[in-house]
């Protein structure tokens, strides 16, 4: 079979290679040879590091009747849409690492699909195989949450923030300087990269189809070391998660920094490392971890497809189901998520500032499980708050009460708490 590699940087080029490296093992599990054939590329004159024919012309490649499958590595998200499109329309099976493509697309290119087959198990933590656990392994189940730590740059800042007491700006730089983080890194820190993989799970789970827009996002900008030091004293670590729950007849679908108990496992990915926490009704919880992003790693997810489509000759149901799940699952309000929270509030230090807070938010129904307050200054301090149980509006309303009620010296910060 041959392979036509649709953007050749690092991913595409460690695919080429891998194919051609490990070409002996891989023909013994697919049971026929893959042959990198051609990689597209936008500038023939940039050395790929690969010893396939490169040209620049992807209807060339497209339109060839000898391809078999396209593997798509460009990124962005309307102009592989096109590319991809052909390549069905054309009969071509398709392999792609393109999650923000599939956060916008997926419900349109599984209907183009049919049985031709497309997968992309690259798309979501890198080498990770979730995708395949989720579609495959766990298909027993109904599938009650699933949390994860999806975004390496994130959970590698964070971690060094934790351990190392480093602050946001300097290990943001670090991270630039290593090539973790893009000279724009808000794809990353924002949570937006994080969420485009979630949407892809949350469908595989419930069939939920959601946009980036529909759901929440926030991301790491915000984290100070108070929110650290507060972590600590009660055992929690901060990551950025990614969660998808069903409750009753919705499902949840948030991306956000949250405080995590250090006894559970997703609290112990750190570094640049993914981890995925998936929980069945019947199976109970799994865990899967791995590297999640990186060359080498994406690449070898992305054979793993070659060589499952090489195999069968058709393909399985793309987001999981071959006929409706039987349940008319909804995506919960943002307005209804209800969890713990943490507040970093910035006060005055005098006399009725706390009582004051304690009074708004006791209007809006939220009781205070935890409290500290630190010094800053001769003047101010901080007031930072765990709260049981409640519901987010409540607590996003009670801030802005609190902000207009001049309480505070600087806007208030709020982190989730997954118990």
């Amino acid at each position: 079979m041959k392979i036509g590699i649709i953007g050749v940087g690092t991913v595409g080029a460690s695919v080429a290679n891998i194919l051609r490296d490990n070409k002996d093992i891989i023909t013994a599990r697919a049971g026929v040879e893959l042959e990198p054939a051609v990689g597209v590329v936008s500038n023939l004159n940039k050395d790929r590091n690969v010893t396939i024919e490169l040209t620049d012309d992807i209807e060339k490649v497209l339109n060839d009747d000898s391809i078999d499958i396209i593997v798509e590595l460009m990124g962005g998200v309307e102009k592989p849409y096109e590319v991809v499109k052909k390549a069905l329309e054309n009969g071509k099976a398709v392999v792609t690492a393109n999650k923000a493509l599939l956060a916008y697309h997926r419900y349109d290119l599984q209907d183009l699909a049919g049985e031709t087959p497309f997968e992309y198990e690259a798309a979501v933590a890198g080498g990770i195989p979730i995708i395949n656990a989720l579609r495959e392994g766990l298909t027993a189940n109904h599938i009650q949450s699933i949390r994860g730590i999806m975004n390496g740059t994130c959970n590698y800042m964070l971690t060094k923030m934790i351990n190392e007491g480093v602050d946001y700006d300097t290990i943001l730089k670090e991270s630039q300087e290593l090539g973790y983080a893009e000279a724009d890194p808000t794809f990353d820190v924002g949570g937006f990269d994080a969420a485009h993989k979630l949407l892809i799970l949350g469908s595989i789970a419930y069939g939920i189809d959601a946009k980036p827009e529909d759901i929440l996002i926030e991301g790491i900008e915000n984290i100070a070391p108070e929110d650290i030091d507060f972590a600590n004293e009660f055992d929690y670590s901060i990551k950025l998660l990614t969660v998808a729950k069903k409750v009753g007849e919705e499902i949840e679908l948030r991306v956000h920094p949250a405080l995590v108990p250090n006894s559970e496992m997703i609290s112990k990915v750190d570094g640049v490392m993914n981890g995925v926490s998936v929980i069945g009704d019947k199976v109970g919880e799994t865990m899967y971890y791995g590297p999640g992003a990186g060359g080498d790693a994406t690449a070898s997810a992305v054979i793993a497809n070659i060589v499952d489509i090489a195999r069968r000759g058709k393909g399985s149901p793309m987001l999981g189901f071959e006929s409706s799940h039987g349940e008319d699952l909804k995506l919960m309000n943002k307005d209804n998520i209800e969890t713990k929270y943490y507040l970093r509030l910035r006060v005055e230090d005098k006399t009725g500032v706390l009582a004051k807070v304690a009074s708004i938010l006791s209007d809006k129904n939220i009781s205070i499980e935890k409290m500290i307050q630190k010094p800053l200054n001769t003047t101010c301090a901080h007031l930072l708050i765990a709260t049981h149980t409640s519901k987010e509006k409540d607590v996003v309303e009670a801030l802005e009460t609190i902000e207009q009620a001049g309480v505070v010296t600087a806007k208030p910060v709020m982190i989730r708490i997954e118990d």
